[in-house]
């Protein structure tokens, strides 16, 4: 099981649990961030610093956010496993439920 990053981190990207991932498994999209499912070592470490509660476990994701596990492997269906996302940098795409969503407006 993965963890799986939820429409909570749209528009915001905190980025503390890139910080946190020792597996360099968590890349960053045009408005959200994605966990890589393959790459992640169900280590946890990126759950507790999410200042927005984004991240869950992916069977644990609230029905009310849409289904991020299906959003998260739609984003990662184009660019495969890349095996780290430090050496792709930002990516200029979103998986298309996070890409729907409505602009958040800075308070």
């Amino acid at each position: 099981m993965a963890y799986v990053i939820a429409q909570p981190c749209a528009d915001v990207k905190d980025k503390s649990c890139i910080d946190e991932c020792p597996v360099d498994c968590i890349y960053e999209g045009g408005r959200a961030l994605y966990i890589h499912p393959e790459e992640c070592v169900d280590c946890g470490a990126c759950e507790p610093v999410c200042p927005v509660e984004a991240i869950y476990f992916e069977d644990d994701v609230p029905a009310s956010l849409g289904d991020h596990r299906a959003s998260n492997a739609a984003f990662f269906a184009e660019i495969g496993s890349p095996g780290g996302a430090s050496a792709l940098g930002a990516l200029p795409h979103d998986s298309a439920l996070v890409a729907s969503l409505p602009l958040a407006v800075a308070s």
